[in-house]
């Protein structure tokens, strides 16, 4: 098996995803889980994707420990993140969004990447979860901010006043 195949057709499987019917997740889990097999014993990326598939079908109290296993098998890079940034959120999904909220913290001074946006959403999730909207709110105008044609330093600076101190 070439590795390029392997992420090509586990790419494939997921773009298909949409297809399947509401009710044949356990078929969708089954192409993940036959694709998983594939790969060599103790590869993070095999619970990286069942812990995915169980999320994208609804069960994120299913993915929570597999999206820890690979996270300790060492997945790491863009998948890594994306681990932590989907673990949180379901972690806020069974009623754990204090966790998430650690897990997540830091990824805000990690090197950017394209997933910078999406930490910042999924940690106002959590943070709203637990109560604390401003935090959030100044999380989601941060990000929002860089995409705004217009009205970017007012809203960067709406952002920082939602948390500064004496607002």
């Amino acid at each position: 098996m070439s590795t390029q195949d392997w992420e090509d057709r586990v790419a494939a499987a997921w773009a298909a995803f949409d297809d399947y019917a509401e009710e044949d997740a356990a078929g969708f889990r089954a192409v993940i889980d036959a694709l998983v097999d594939e790969l060599p014993d103790g590869s993070p990326l095999g619970p990286f994707e069942r812990a995915c598939a169980w999320d994208s079908t609804g069960h994120p109290d299913k993915a929570v420990p597999l999206y820890r296993e690979a996270l300790v098998r060492g997945l790491g890079g863009y998948r890594g993140r994306r681990a932590k940034i989907q673990l949180s959120s379901s972690l806020r999904n069974i009623g754990r969004a204090e966790e998430g909220v650690e897990l997540l913290t830091p990824e805000l001074d990690a090197p950017g990447d394209e997933l910078d946006d999406a930490v910042r959403a999924c940690l106002a999730l959590c943070l709203s979860s637990l109560g604390r909207d401003r935090e959030g709110l100044s999380l989601v105008l941060g990000a929002l901010a860089p995409h705004l044609p217009r009205y970017r330093r007012s809203m960067a600076n709406y952002a920082r006043l939602l948390v500064e101190p004496g607002d």
